[in-house]
């Protein structure tokens, strides 16, 4: 995990105080790391490189890793047997949807591609996070408001999204949708950037795994807010699916949002990344 440290500089370091407690107060007890980015370790060369030279691939390992990986895996396995199939036989769309959020394409129970990359900041618009934008941006900004390169990563993470695009009204899409039925036009605009991004990104992987059976939601917003999942809905239906507008009220259970026959099911299934460590710790420890 130190050798990580430059790739995670946030969370290693902080990890490892609470490592290195266990194993002094737990002397000869096993420690296991589950990584969330280990589920999207099979994806191939041509999803995770960037358009880069390769020398920093190769000196540094600069490459797409994706996170919310234990969600992803869960959510896609549970989705399946929950539709009384194998999920090696379905292409599967998870949309981790929370303050952080990631879709990723999951190709018979693999993970082919997944929206966040280097670090968490890339992919979709997200609570506090802008998401994918030019990097030239960097630039422009650092010299009309003479901004260092961390001043401008500190606004990229913590004062972007839709907390920024709402004009900083809040990062909580709970109060966005509130806000939005009171006709707040900038949470409303944040609220439709968000849903615009995550279907532009369900299109695109449909479009990576030559097609998709199942669109599952899961998280914060994806499980809890029907809103979210309504804006989402305009984007999808080319695909053959659609959203039930009573069903989608249910908030927080295992639910199919399709209508009966529907060419591709939408879904909730909450995740439940707790599980997937308490099964991968016992399957490594036992």
């Amino acid at each position: 995990m130190e050798k990580c440290n430059d790739l995670a500089p946030l969370h290693n370091p902080a990890n490892l105080i609470g490592v290195r407690s266990c194993m002094e107060s737990m002397p000869g007890v096993p420690m296991v790391g589950v990584f969330d980015t280990a589920f999207h370790q099979t994806m191939p060369e041509k999803a995770y490189l960037y358009g880069l030279p390769y020398e920093y691939y190769q000196k540094y390992k600069v490459r797409r890793y994706g996170f919310h990986g234990t969600s992803h895996d869960y959510v896609s396995k549970r989705a399946a047997e929950l539709l009384g199939k194998n999920v090696e036989d379905l292409k599967i769309i998870v949309c981790h949807l929370g303050n952080g959020a990631s879709v990723s394409a999951v190709k018979y129970g693999k993970s082919v591609d997944t929206s966040m990359g280097l670090t968490p900041l890339e992919g979709l618009i997200m609570g506090t996070r802008s998401g994918d934008m030019d990097p030239s941006i960097l630039q422009f900004l650092a010299e009309k408001e003479n901004l260092s390169l961390g001043q401008l990563m500190d606004i990229l993470n913590k004062k972007s999204g839709v907390l920024g695009i709402s004009g900083g009204y809040s990062s909580d899409f709970r109060d966005l949708a509130l806000a939005r039925d009171e006709g707040n036009e900038r949470a409303t605009a944040a609220l439709e950037a968000y849903a615009y991004r995550v279907g532009k990104y369900i299109g695109a992987y449909a479009a990576a795994m030559n097609g998709v059976d199942v669109i599952a939601f899961t998280a914060g917003a994806g499980e809890n807010n029907a809103e979210v999942r309504s804006l989402i809905g305009q984007y999808i239906g080319f695909l053959g699916t659609g959203i039930d507008a009573e069903k989608n009220k249910i908030r927080g259970e295992e639910i199919i949002l399709s209508p009966e026959g529907s060419r591709v099911i939408t879904m909730v299934v909450p995740t439940n990344e707790e599980l997937v460590i308490a099964r991968e710790t016992a399957r490594i420890v036992l």
